[in-house]
């Protein structure tokens, strides 16, 4: 994807998504429209549109932000994060570069992986219901 400059973000986002995705900012726990979204489909990174986390992997951490256990092959990137005094793994969308949130070796399923994610930086993709109602 073409680097876009700051304006053109600005101009695309709404202001709290480019303090999360651009500035490395994180929403308020426990007010993401995503948080509790339960609808099979995928979830998509808010900038690019690039496909980041199916809803199969997504669970209730109870941490007040989405969380998933394993991302789609090759959809984050990994960055070491020293900021506010702690170290942190920060979690990036491989595609665009923007900040999605960060992982912990926390969670509860086999993959002991929690993609803890701003629903801001995500877009949702419902799947579709193909029946064939006659």
């Amino acid at each position: 994807m073409k680097e876009q400059s700051k304006a053109a973000w600005q101009g695309r986002l709404t202001p709290e998504q480019y303090h999360v995705c651009w500035e490395k900012g994180t929403e308020r726990p426990f007010s993401g429209a995503l948080l509790h979204n339960r609808a099979k489909g995928i979830y998509q990174c808010a900038c690019c549109g690039a496909a980041l986390f199916d809803s199969d992997a997504k669970f209730d951490a109870g941490c007040g932000w989405p969380s998933f256990d394993e991302a789609r092959p090759g959809a984050i990137v990994r960055q070491l994060d020293r900021s506010h005094g702690m170290v942190r793994t920060e979690i990036l969308c491989a595609h665009c570069g923007a900040h999605l949130g960060h992982l912990f070796d926390d969670g509860p399923t086999p993959s002991g992986l929690r993609y803890c994610v701003n629903s801001v930086a995500m877009s949702f993709e419902a799947e579709v219901n193909e029946s064939s109602g006659a």
